[in-house]
């Protein structure tokens, strides 16, 4: 029977796919490298196979009895990541894996981009066709891996874009660097808190992810993946308080000092060669705008987020108290 491969299924929004797909009655297999623990997905009946998705020779000698996609993995962005590395695994495995799928003849290929390759969203929310501008190394090779995909989907392959949002959950520790502080009462909001944000509850996320790679009208598309709604930094910070029975915030600092703070603190650590402790991007969080309009996917594929906010938070907040987190 023909399988649906998953990469990057050790990751939180792969293994999370891989899950659902095999609770619908899918054989998965995962591409994984030698050093991945993947008791948790041999234990759901998913196929593991190592493969180096970097070298096109390991792809092809693996890629078989595969007729649908899910490509996941990517390279996340950290402050000293190699821009080399980026490249290899956002853009040369995605080649790899387009090309091995195209002489397959694989029935869809769904790639996984960001929403990230639009940048700063200056009038928000942003639709799926809203300007492109990357802005930093990890956005750049997303786009670029992401502008590939479409160019064989526009040349054959049967494939499907999508950018997810703010993804969140159980099992997720990403969001942790607010829940914490937050939790402890020493949170202090860099700005105005106006700034809007957008989060996705990990759910919702895989029930878009599902319509993306099964239905027709999702065919040479791109979808923005998102909650339902947005909402200010201010009232997702209130939010989360709730969701762990703390206090709301109160304290807050200017922007801008702040800002400048982080530029210096970053280029001396660099010269240093040591992890800053404050550096733009994060602080950054604070001013950028990010929402986002899914009017095409509930139009298109009948996508509709079902978690809220507060309830995602909820269930967040007892995952992180259940393993020690916070």
């Amino acid at each position: 029977m023909s399988k649906v491969l998953v990469t990057g299924a050790t990751g939180f929004t792969g293994g999370h796919l891989c899950k659902r797909l095999v609770a619908d009655g899918e054989q998965v297999v995962a591409f994984v490298r030698s050093s991945s623990n993947t008791h948790a997905l041999e234990e759901i009946g998913v196929e593991c196979r190592v493969v180096d998705i970097c070298d096109p020779q390991s792809v092809n000698e693996h890629f078989f009895d595969i007729n649908r996609v899910y490509h996941i993995a990517a390279a996340w962005r950290s402050e000293y990541a190699d821009r080399e590395e980026f490249h290899r695994v956002n853009v040369v495995a995605t080649h790899n894996l387009l090309e091995a799928a195209k002489a397959a003849n694989v029935k869809r290929f769904v790639h996984c981009s960001t929403v990230g390759v639009q940048g700063d969203i200056d009038k928000p929310p942003a639709s799926e066709d809203y300007r492109l501008q990357p802005g930093d190394h990890y956005q750049e090779t997303k786009l670029e891996g992401e502008l590939l995909a479409r160019e064989y989907f526009t040349n054959g392959l049967l494939g499907t874009v999508f950018r997810p949002v703010g993804i969140y959950g159980p099992g997720d520790t990403r969001f942790l660097k607010l829940f914490r502080p937050i939790n402890k009462g020493t949170f202090v909001m860099i700005g105005s808190g106006k700034t809007l944000y957008h989060m996705t509850y990990i759910d919702d996320l895989i029930d878009g992810i599902i319509l993306v790679g099964t239905r027709e009208e999702a065919i040479g598309e791109v979808f923005t993946l998102a909650g339902s709604e947005y909402t200010t930094l201010k009232k997702l910070v209130n939010s989360i308080a709730d969701a762990m029975n703390k206090p709301h915030p109160k304290w807050r600092v200017p922007f801008y000092p702040v800002f400048l703070a982080s530029i210096v603190c970053d280029r001396v650590c660099r010269t240093l060669g040591i992890e800053p402790v404050l550096y733009p991007r994060r602080v950054e969080f604070f001013y950028k705008d990010r929402a986002f309009d899914i009017n095409k996917a509930k139009r298109l594929l009948g996508y509709q987020p079902k978690v809220t906010l507060e309830e995602g938070l909820k269930r967040t907040a007892e995952w992180y108290r259940k393993e020690g987190l916070i």
